[in-house]
Order: structure tokens, then C-alpha cells, then sequence
């Protein structure tokens, strides 16, 4: 005779018991997303700062040939 187990059925108590693993797994899998757009969010502010500073020190003017004055 099948068991609930090899059916694939369980019982209300099984169910209770496996909710806290499985919010857990899925809050670890958000936290992994919203931290790769942490990264990613810091590279682009990055990147900007880097173009900024280029173009206040004047090394991207003298190289794009951009002369004031």
C-alpha cells in the first residue's frame, strides 16, 4: 500500500514545517538579486564620477580637441 510520502501528498504538519525553509531560501535568493544591483548600481555612479573628473582636470578636452578660450 502507498504511503502519503510516495503519493507526493502531505500532511498539514509537513506543510507547517517546511514554510520557514522555504522563506528562507527565497528571502537568500532576493537578498543575492537586490545586492547584484547594489554592485551594479555603484559601477555606473563609478563610472560617472571617473567621467566627471576626467573632463574637470581637462585631460577629455584636450583629447577630444575641445578648447574654450
Amino acid at each position: 500500500m502507498e504511503t502519503n510520502k510516495e503519493k507526493g501528498y502531505q500532511t498539514p504538519d509537513q506543510i507547517a514545517e517546511s514554510m520557514p525553509a522555504q522563506g528562507k531560501n527565497k528571502k537568500r535568493q532576493d537578498t543575492g538579486k537586490t545586492n547584484r544591483l547594489w554592485v551594479w548600481l555603484g559601477v555606473i555612479v563609478l563610472i560617472f564620477i571617473l567621467l566627471y573628473w576626467l573632463f574637470a582636470i581637462g585631460t577629455f578636452e584636450d583629447m577630444i580637441g575641445y578648447f574654450n578660450g
